[in-house]
């Protein structure tokens, strides 16, 4: 999953939990056993969201770029 976000004045409202009830039945019944998403680090309000639905945290990652000119 990629890219899932409920606009501020919507959250707390059911739209996130419906989405990804949505995804979930959609995989499920497409031969899929497993949902994976990601939030940045700093995101605690989506890492927060993840997790009252149902996500694990399984890694933590730092993304590291060099500018060559």
């Amino acid at each position: 999953m990629e890219g899932w976000y409920i606009d501020l004045e919507l959250r707390g409202c059911g739209y996130g939990k419906k989405l990804i009830q949505t995804a979930e039945n959609w995989a499920t019944e497409n031969g899929f056993d497993e949902l994976a998403s990601d939030a940045g680090l700093e995101n605690l309000v989506s890492i927060a969201a993840h997790k009252a639905l149902g996500f694990e945290e399984v890694d933590r990652i730092v993304c590291l770029i060099k500018k060559l000119i």
